[in-house]
Protein backbone atom coordinates (compact mmCIF):
# COMPACT_ATOMS: atom_id res chain seq x y z
CA UNK A 1 0.00 0.00 0.00
CA UNK A 2 1.34 3.42 -0.91
CA UNK A 3 1.44 5.71 2.12
CA UNK A 4 1.21 9.51 2.30
CA UNK A 5 4.60 11.18 2.63
CA UNK A 6 4.85 13.94 5.24
CA UNK A 7 6.23 17.26 4.04
CA UNK A 8 8.48 19.91 5.53
CA UNK A 9 6.48 21.82 8.14
CA UNK A 10 4.72 18.78 9.60
CA UNK A 11 5.63 18.39 13.28
CA UNK A 12 6.51 14.68 13.15
CA UNK A 13 9.54 15.43 10.97
CA UNK A 14 11.06 17.43 13.84
CA UNK A 15 10.43 14.89 16.59
CA UNK A 16 12.77 12.18 17.81
CA UNK A 17 11.21 8.82 16.84
CA UNK A 18 10.39 6.13 19.40
CA UNK A 19 12.03 2.68 19.45
CA UNK A 20 10.21 -0.22 17.80
CA UNK A 21 9.10 -2.39 20.74
CA UNK A 22 8.62 -5.64 18.82
CA UNK A 23 9.50 -6.75 15.32
CA UNK A 24 6.25 -8.41 14.25
CA UNK A 25 4.04 -8.84 11.17
CA UNK A 26 2.70 -5.29 11.55
CA UNK A 27 6.25 -3.86 11.43
CA UNK A 28 7.14 -6.10 8.47
CA UNK A 29 4.03 -4.90 6.61
CA UNK A 30 4.93 -1.29 7.39
CA UNK A 31 8.40 -1.89 5.93
CA UNK A 32 6.85 -3.37 2.76
CA UNK A 33 4.48 -0.42 2.45
CA UNK A 34 7.43 1.93 2.91
CA UNK A 35 9.38 0.22 0.12
CA UNK A 36 6.35 0.49 -2.16
CA UNK A 37 5.88 4.18 -1.25
CA UNK A 38 9.58 4.97 -1.68
CA UNK A 39 9.77 3.30 -5.10
CA UNK A 40 6.56 4.96 -6.29
CA UNK A 41 8.04 8.34 -5.31
CA UNK A 42 11.35 7.53 -7.03
CA UNK A 43 13.31 7.62 -3.76
CA UNK A 44 16.23 5.61 -2.41
CA UNK A 45 15.41 5.77 1.30
CA UNK A 46 12.40 6.39 3.55
CA UNK A 47 12.12 6.73 7.33
CA UNK A 48 9.02 6.12 9.44
CA UNK A 49 8.52 9.79 10.39
CA UNK A 50 8.19 10.49 6.66
CA UNK A 51 5.05 8.34 6.58
CA UNK A 52 3.62 9.77 9.79
CA UNK A 53 4.91 7.08 12.17
CA UNK A 54 7.12 7.99 15.12
CA UNK A 55 9.14 4.77 14.97
CA UNK A 56 12.90 4.19 14.69
CA UNK A 57 12.90 2.37 11.38
CA UNK A 58 13.92 3.16 7.83
CA UNK A 59 14.22 1.33 4.53
CA UNK A 60 16.52 1.89 1.60
CA UNK A 61 17.72 0.59 -1.72
CA UNK A 62 21.15 1.95 -2.66
CA UNK A 63 23.08 1.61 -5.91
CA UNK A 64 23.63 -2.13 -5.23
CA UNK A 65 19.82 -2.69 -5.50
CA UNK A 66 19.65 -4.54 -2.15
CA UNK A 67 16.49 -3.93 -0.11
CA UNK A 68 17.55 -3.10 3.45
CA UNK A 69 15.44 -2.55 6.58
CA UNK A 70 16.99 -0.86 9.62
CA UNK A 71 15.03 -1.17 12.88
CA UNK A 72 16.24 0.71 15.97
CA UNK A 73 19.51 1.60 14.21
CA UNK A 74 22.54 3.12 15.88
CA UNK A 75 25.43 4.68 13.99
CA UNK A 76 28.37 3.52 16.07
CA UNK A 77 31.22 4.91 13.99
CA UNK A 78 31.84 7.48 11.26
CA UNK A 79 34.98 8.15 9.24
CA UNK A 80 37.05 11.31 9.45
CA UNK A 81 37.03 11.42 5.64
CA UNK A 82 34.06 13.39 4.32
CA UNK A 83 32.47 13.92 0.93
CA UNK A 84 29.97 16.31 -0.62
CA UNK A 85 26.81 15.32 -2.46
CA UNK A 86 23.66 17.09 -3.67
CA UNK A 87 21.01 15.66 -1.38
CA UNK A 88 17.27 15.72 -1.80
CA UNK A 89 14.40 14.33 0.24
CA UNK A 90 10.94 12.96 -0.46
CA UNK A 91 9.65 15.20 2.35
CA UNK A 92 11.17 18.27 0.68
CA UNK A 93 10.44 17.51 -2.98
CA UNK A 94 12.45 19.14 -5.78
CA UNK A 95 14.86 20.89 -3.40
CA UNK A 96 18.54 19.94 -3.46
CA UNK A 97 21.57 21.16 -1.55
CA UNK A 98 25.21 20.08 -1.35
CA UNK A 99 25.72 18.45 2.05
CA UNK A 100 29.00 17.30 3.58
CA UNK A 101 28.88 13.99 5.47
CA UNK A 102 31.33 11.30 6.57
CA UNK A 103 32.37 9.00 3.72
CA UNK A 104 31.94 5.81 5.81
CA UNK A 105 29.72 4.67 8.67
CA UNK A 106 29.21 1.59 10.78
CA UNK A 107 25.63 0.96 11.82
CA UNK A 108 23.99 -1.62 14.06
CA UNK A 109 20.29 -2.43 13.74
CA UNK A 110 17.69 -5.17 13.59
CA UNK A 111 16.46 -6.46 10.24
CA UNK A 112 12.83 -7.20 9.36
CA UNK A 113 13.15 -10.62 11.02
CA UNK A 114 14.29 -9.02 14.27
CA UNK A 115 17.85 -10.27 13.85
CA UNK A 116 20.70 -7.92 14.82
CA UNK A 117 23.31 -6.97 12.24
CA UNK A 118 26.25 -4.64 11.84
CA UNK A 119 26.97 -3.00 8.51
CA UNK A 120 30.07 -1.11 7.39
CA UNK A 121 28.97 1.20 4.59
CA UNK A 122 30.69 3.74 2.41
CA UNK A 123 29.82 6.07 -0.46
CA UNK A 124 26.18 6.40 -1.48
CA UNK A 125 24.97 3.70 0.93
CA UNK A 126 26.64 5.47 3.87
CA UNK A 127 25.05 8.75 2.83
CA UNK A 128 21.54 7.28 2.64
CA UNK A 129 21.97 5.66 6.07
CA UNK A 130 23.03 8.97 7.59
CA UNK A 131 20.22 10.89 5.87
CA UNK A 132 17.54 8.43 7.03
CA UNK A 133 19.05 8.13 10.51
CA UNK A 134 18.79 11.93 10.81
CA UNK A 135 15.03 11.61 10.18
CA UNK A 136 14.78 9.41 13.29
CA UNK A 137 16.45 12.18 15.27
CA UNK A 138 14.15 14.91 13.92
CA UNK A 139 16.91 16.35 11.72
CA UNK A 140 16.49 17.23 8.04
CA UNK A 141 19.29 17.46 5.51
CA UNK A 142 18.71 21.20 5.10
CA UNK A 143 19.74 21.58 8.77
CA UNK A 144 23.22 20.39 7.80
CA UNK A 145 23.71 22.95 5.04
CA UNK A 146 23.48 26.70 4.59
CA UNK A 147 21.31 28.30 7.30
CA UNK A 148 19.81 30.89 4.93
CA UNK A 149 18.89 28.16 2.44
CA UNK A 150 17.19 26.18 5.23
CA UNK A 151 15.19 29.21 6.39
CA UNK A 152 14.15 30.10 2.83
CA UNK A 153 13.12 26.50 2.10
CA UNK A 154 11.14 26.24 5.35
CA UNK A 155 9.32 29.50 4.61
CA UNK A 156 8.56 28.34 1.06
CA UNK A 157 7.02 25.07 2.31
CA UNK A 158 5.03 26.92 4.97
CA UNK A 159 3.48 29.11 2.26
CA UNK A 160 2.72 26.01 0.16
CA UNK A 161 0.97 24.37 3.12
CA UNK A 162 -1.04 27.55 3.82
CA UNK A 163 -2.13 27.77 0.16
CA UNK A 164 -3.10 24.09 0.16
CA UNK A 165 -5.12 24.53 3.37
CA UNK A 166 -6.91 27.56 1.89
CA UNK A 167 -7.74 25.66 -1.30
CA UNK A 168 -9.07 22.76 0.78
CA UNK A 169 -11.33 25.15 2.76
CA UNK A 170 -12.61 26.60 -0.52
CA UNK A 171 -13.31 23.09 -1.88
CA UNK A 172 -15.17 22.14 1.31
CA UNK A 173 -17.25 25.34 1.21
CA UNK A 174 -18.13 24.70 -2.43
CA UNK A 175 -19.10 21.09 -1.65
CA UNK A 176 -21.32 22.25 1.24
CA UNK A 177 -23.00 24.83 -1.00
CA UNK A 178 -23.71 22.19 -3.66
CA UNK A 179 -25.01 19.77 -1.03
CA UNK A 180 -27.35 22.47 0.34
CA UNK A 181 -28.72 23.18 -3.17
CA UNK A 182 -29.32 19.48 -3.78
CA UNK A 183 -31.02 19.11 -0.39
CA UNK A 184 -33.23 22.12 -1.12
CA UNK A 185 -34.26 20.67 -4.49
CA UNK A 186 -35.00 17.28 -2.88
CA UNK A 187 -37.04 18.96 -0.16
CA UNK A 188 -38.99 20.92 -2.79
CA UNK A 189 -39.70 17.72 -4.75
CA UNK A 190 -40.80 15.92 -1.57
CA UNK A 191 -43.16 18.82 -0.72
CA UNK A 192 -45.11 18.57 -4.02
Amino acid sequence: MILDITKLGEDILRQKAQPVEEVNDEIRQLAEDMFETMLAADGVGLACPQVGKSLRMFVLIADDNVRRVFINPQIIQTSKEVCDYDEGCLSIPQVYETITRPQKVTVQALNEKGRPFTLDADGFLARIIQHEYDHLEGILYIDRGDKDFAEKTTAQFKKRAERAAQKEKEREAKARKIAMKIAAKEAKKAGK
